[in-house]
């Protein structure tokens, strides 16, 4: 028996159950078809809790990963087995947009993070729950053929139609009030298993995975990705006993970055002191300070701590992005209290006083700044103005303007193109537009 052959038979299931089945079937024929049959797998999964369950409240977008990130959502679940969702999602966009090769071992942690998360649907509204663990060595090992051209074309194993999965969400949507009732006696009365802590070797793959997603080669020619690097030692004489979990290497063979990988159960910042010593190392031995990039598989954060303090980001960085961080360093930034603010632009004090403020926090290293502007009172010249210094002081390259409203991000367009008119604009709700009408 396979380890989602328990949802074979529970109708209220059905909606994910052949995704999920499908998915572990074929592991031993194509382990990268097996990560994308678990990203939809868990797509179905997903958009089944919100249905079922009256407290989840709907993102205003239905993609997968605005699913995941509301909040309704993400609280709901143990933080442990939410990070495992992540995965699932990357490995799955890289097999389905690459030709990247998926490891047995990888697409094993997408099996096993999709088990966890259907557990815990069983967990929470199942009827006839019991405990379970998933055992890899049960996964079948049929090689079955696989259409590859065609999985990746409609992106799940199984063609699914439409209006059948529309109908079995209708059907789950009916027995809603029940299932969330049934949900806070359950959780109550359960328990549910402990996942145990990823080893250390499954979090390399999950980091692998991130640098493969960034368009990094770990073999080839253009291999730029370089494992357990050596490195001297500056305070052993001779000695060569520095060992780099990660190396990211430039073009002209320099090194841009290093990742320092951490147990989960461990802070993030625990690794500090040994990254800094690599990029000493490093530094001494190419002549160029590589950013550090610090992560446990599911959290990373990234230091360039000849610029800035360590901050969190969604993933590691990819070349040009490292490169421009690289060349930035050496380019001439004055002081931001220097650069002139353009009066054509801003001239009433409170907008000058707001200006020099953020230019203050920038200077001391805190990115993050709030500013509150009655209306009428010039928020967006205020904006445009301080766009006009950073670019001018070389502290930024591209800006992203956000409004909540469509039309304010046109009047924001139309100002910018007024008092900057050498910047290269665009309009991104435009673009969205333009390709929903092609």
């Amino acid at each position: 028996m396979a380890n989602f052959d328990f949802l074979k038979g529970i109708v209220e299931y059905k909606v994910f159950a052949d995704a999920a089945i499908e998915a572990e079937r074929v592991f031993h024929s194509s382990p990268s078809m097996c990560a994308i049959g678990c990203r939809k797998a868990l797509e179905l999964a997903v958009k089944w809790v919100y249905t079922a369950d009256s407290s989840m409240i709907m993102p205003y977008k239905d993609n997968l990963q605005s699913l995941l990130h509301a909040k309704s959502f993400k609280e709901e679940l143990p933080e442990s087995l939410w990070r495992e969702l992540q995965p699932i999602v990357k490995m799955g966009n890289l097999a389905v947009h690459s030709d990247a090769k998926i490891l047995p071992r990888t697409a094993i942690i997408s099996l096993q993070a999709l088990f966890n998360f259907i557990e815990w649907i069983d967990y929470c509204y199942g009827y006839n729950y019991v405990e379970r663990t998933f055992d890899e060595n049960i996964i079948p090992k049929t090689i079955v053929p696989v259409d590859v051209k065609k999985i990746k074309e409609q992106e799940s194993l199984i063609a699914q139609n439409a209006q059948q999965i529309e109908n079995l969400y209708l059907e789950i949507e009916k027995l809603s009030k029940q299932l969330s009732s049934a949900k806070s006696e359950h959780v109550l009365m359960r328990s549910l298993p402990k996942v145990p802590e990823t080893e250390s070797e499954t979090r390399r793959y999950i980091i692998d995975v991130d640098l493969k997603l960034m368009g990094w080669n770990f073999d080839g020619p253009n291999k730029n990705v370089f494992e357990e690097f050596k490195v001297s030692n500056p305070y052993v004489p001779g000695g060569s006993n520095l060992s780099v979990d990660y190396v990211l290497m430039g073009r002209d063979g320099k090194p841009l970055a290093l990742i320092e990988a951490k147990k989960t159960s461990r802070n993030i910042n625990d690794g500090k002191t040994q990254a800094l010593a690599y990029a000493n190392a490093l530094e001494r031995e190419y002549g160029q300070r590589p950013i550090i990039f610090l992560s446990n598989g599911y959290e990373t954060h990234m230091w360039d701590d000849l610029e800035w303090n360590m901050r969190r980001v969604s993933s590691v960085y990819g070349v040009s992005d490292l490169e421009r961080l690289i060349v930035r360093r050496k380019l001439d930034k004055p002081i931001l209290s220097t650069i002139p603010i353009n009066d054509d632009i801003s001239a009433r004090y409170y907008q000058k006083e707001a200006i020099r403020a953020v230019c203050q926090n920038l200077e001391n290293k805190v990115r993050r700044s709030l500013l509150v502007m009655a209306t009428g009172t010039g928020k967006t010249r205020t904006s445009v103005s301080l766009v006009d210094v950073l670019s001018r002081s070389n502290q930024v390259t591209n800006v992203l303007f956000l409004a909540d409203r469509i039309a304010l991000v046109s009047q924001a367009k139309d100002a910018f193109r007024e008092h900057l008119p050498s910047a290269s604009l665009c309009n991104l709700c435009e673009v969205k537009m333009i390709k929903m009408l092609e």
